[in-house]
């Protein structure tokens, strides 16, 4: 596979400005977290680890059969960049590049997911990052010669600096979906059941998840892994 990407979804904040556990709240009959993995599984990403640590003992039993690895940020107090950084721990070797995804951005389907990865693959450029309306949003891509300056960051922090820091690596991605620039994080951002805010399609594709650094294929349930 010469251009494995993995996806590192970030899912281990304390929700406190959402007053509960924001995972797990429902939204349209699935969980905002089991919702951003659907789309992430429907996409041409390789392979899924999801990062959790505030109550993740309450979270893991909802990713059972969602392919996707699991890991424990038991810092995650110290803010994001913990996060980035366990989940960095975790990808496949073989993996080329990481999606950095919000766990609480449900809306943002898998044709907005796909763009990014083909523009990864295509493009002679390290970041890929998609905009709507001429601002930056999420998913962000940053290729391996990155990892080391996201092993770095620290503090609630993720990316942006090395967007500002790197323009020239910079693929800005244009999408006609601005779900990319709005996450849940107030009571106020939950409406039961509401629909996707989409304004445009922007494609399509799908692939198989793979498996993990052991050789197991996680298809059928969450692998949780702890820290060392």
């Amino acid at each position: 596979m010469a251009e494995m990407i993995s996806a590192i979804v970030l899912a281990a904040g304390s929700s406190r400005r959402m007053g509960r556990l924001k995972p797990l709240i429902s939204l349209g009959g699935r969980t905002i977290l089991q919702q951003t993995l659907d789309h992430l599984r429907d996409s041409r990403v390789d392979e899924i680890v999801v990062v959790l640590g505030h109550r993740a003992e309450e979270v893991l039993p909802a990713l059972r059969g969602l392919g996707c690895r699991v890991v424990i940020n038991h810092r995650y107090h110290l803010g994001m960049s913990s996060s980035i950084r366990r989940g960095l721990q975790a990808v496949h070797p073989l993996s080329r590049a990481v999606m950095v995804v919000l766990g609480d951005q449900p809306h943002i389907g898998p044709e907005v997911i796909d763009r990014l990865v083909e523009s990864f693959q295509r493009e002679n450029r390290s970041i890929v990052v998609p905009v709507f309306d001429g601002q930056r949003g999420h998913p962000v891509i940053f290729g391996r010669q990155f990892w080391d300056r996201l092993q770095a960051l620290r503090g609630d922090v993720g990316g942006r600096e090395l967007l500002r820091r790197y323009p020239h690596e910079v693929c800005r991605v244009e999408v006609d979906d601005r779900t990319i620039l709005t996450d849940i994080d107030r009571p106020g951002d939950v409406g039961e059941g509401e629909a996707p805010d989409r304004t445009g399609d922007v494609g399509g594709g799908a692939a198989p998840n793979s498996p993990d650094s052991t050789g197991r294929d996680t298809a059928n349930g969450a692998d949780r892994i702890q820290d060392p």
